[in-house]
């Protein structure tokens, strides 16, 4: 039988959320300073570049590093509430 994890409790769950939306408004603040940095550096280039070459990698820098803050946020939710452990295992122990 499965345990029960933190996300089962409604108040559990709120903290553990709340903690992932100020774990992704930290990734969004991160981001928005990388994207800042990655412009300023491309404008003080030697080369000048079309404004899509900006947006390209402004939505790639951006993208990827949202997508990696929501992953990972989702992999400690996980862990931290307990939700891992209480996943059962249909195999024998092998210990």
């Amino acid at each position: 039988m499965a345990r029960k994890s933190m996300l089962d409790d409604p108040q559990g769950a709120a903290f553990a959320w709340a903690r992932y939306r100020r774990i992704m408004k930290g990734m969004l603040a991160l981001t928005i300073v990388a994207v800042g940095i990655a412009m300023v550096a491309i404008y003080l280039g030697e080369e000048p570049v079309s404004i899509h070459f900006y947006i390209a990698t402004a939505l790639g820098i951006g993208f990827t590093m949202l997508m990696a803050g929501a992953l990972m946020g989702l992999v400690f939710l996980s862990s931290g509430t307990g939700h891992d452990d209480s996943v059962g295992s249909d195999f024998p122990d092998d210990r």
